[in-house]
């Protein structure tokens, strides 16, 4: 049994956050990272592109109504690339995402992702496209991302995704922080800890 929970479907309402390499800074401002934890992140997420400098909101899918709540977010190519701070994925999960469906992440904000249970699946374009345009007239009703079977429900149907195989298998084990290693095997680290004269 893993201390941590096995992930095998993400059930939500979807948002989608247009554009293709979006930047680390863009998701999460370099001057909001002054925290010890990561608590409170998630009221700055994209915080630049959807306020102005007074604090007023702008246009930007993440502050409409319709995909308020919304818990996957569709992205494009290359999310995430640029600096590779932890806080990126962080500010996503702490606002309330716990899956992405996109082309394409950057490596570093792809495995920062999986270390937090947040899987981040690729589509094709096409796919990318079609999900858009459902969620776009439905964004009141959920997908289904199965990593079992490797597809997303949606409007009816089932579309393939991609998922690294390793990230894949640590999501469905219950192993996807690494930390679930040691947590999982309480008696080897006794184990261990009995032979080490400094103990």
């Amino acid at each position: 049994m893993s201390a941590l929970e096995k992930i095998t479907k993400v059930t939500g309402r979807a948002v989608p956050v247009p554009g293709d390499d979006v930047d680390t800074d863009r998701i999460i401002p370099a001057r909001f990272m002054k925290c010890v934890t990561f608590d409170g992140l998630g009221e700055f997420a994209f915080y630049d592109v959807r306020y102005d400098a007074e604090g007023k909101k702008k246009k930007h899918p993440l502050n409409e109504d319709r995909f308020k709540g919304a818990t996957i977010m569709l992205v494009g190519s290359n999310f995430g690339c640029g600096s590779s701070r932890e806080h990126a994925p962080q500010s996503l999960h702490k606002f309330g995402v716990r899956a992405l469906i996109g082309l394409s992440y950057a490596e570093i904000f792809f495995g920062n992702s999986t270390t937090l249970g947040m899987p981040c699946v690729s589509v094709d374009v096409e796919t990318l496209h079609t999900l858009t345009q459902i969620v776009e007239s439905h964004p009141e009703k959920p997908l289904t991302i199965d990593l079992e079977k490797m597809v997303v429900a949606a409007g009816g149907n089932e579309y393939p995704i991609k998922l690294a195989e390793s990230a894949r298998e640590g999501l469905l084990a219950g192993e996807w922080d690494p930390l679930a290693l040691l947590l999982n095997k309480p008696e080897e680290i006794e184990s261990v800890a009995d032979r080490l004269h400094y103990v």
